[in-house]
């Protein structure tokens, strides 16, 4: 199932395309995707942890216009 979150820019659906195991690696997908021009975002509530950098897994949203390509971006990283 692909999770749609509603608002951003525009009204803007954003839509999960990758989960990361944490977020130093979400980070990296991140900055990968960016490199290719393809907005995203590390979903807030996973990235939080009172001791730093989060080590639970992170999940990658891109606008919907972007999953495809983003998601084969990423799959080229695994």
């Amino acid at each position: 199932m692909t999770r749609v979150i509603e608002g951003g820019a525009k009204g803007e659906r954003w839509v999960k395309v990758a989960v990361a195991p944490d977020q130093l690696t979400a980070e990296m997908w991140q900055q990968r995707l960016s490199a290719e021009g393809i907005p995203s975002i590390i979903r807030a509530s996973d990235a939080v942890s009172f001791m730093g950098v989060s080590s639970m897994p992170c999940r990658i949203l891109v606008p919907d216009g972007y999953a495809r390509e983003a998601r084969a971006v990423l799959g080229e990283m695994r």
